[in-house]
């Protein structure tokens, strides 16, 4: 449905830290860094986190959420974990079951080091 998704950051460095740990959690590969950005490839679609081309401060969506998908509710928990770990803080509730009405999700969220707000979400029924 997409081709990327691209989030700000101000400091590369600490989203490398950040976004290596929470896709080599879930099965993916540490990031390319090609000098002001930094590219990562899995499960078939494309993340990037760059420095803005406009020369302003990265700021964050309010309400957005970029998700990611899961094999499992082991590989939630490790992408919470590596997450914190690296320097993202936990929002949302504890990873775990949200019944939504229409749908039984597993999710876990995460805000990054710059304060863009991720996910990950195991469809449960």
């Amino acid at each position: 449905m997409f081709t990327h998704i691209v989030v700000g950051s101000n400091d590369l460095a600490k989203s490398k830290k950040f976004y290596d740990a929470v896709f080599q959690a879930i099965g993916g590969n540490a990031g390319s860094d090609m000098g002001t950005r930094l590219v990562y490839n899995h499960n078939g679609g494309m993340f990037m986190v760059t420095t803005p081309i406009d020369g302003q401060p990265a700021t964050h969506a309010n309400g957005g959420t970029i998700g990611f998908s899961i094999a499992s509710e082991d590989q939630a928990h490790a992408w919470h974990d590596a997450g914190v770990a690296a320097g993202g803080t936990t929002c949302e509730n504890p990873p775990g079951l949200r019944d939504l009405g229409f749908a039984k999700l597993y999710l876990a969220y995460l805000r990054d080091p710059d304060g863009n707000k991720l996910c990950v979400m195991l469809p449960k029924g």
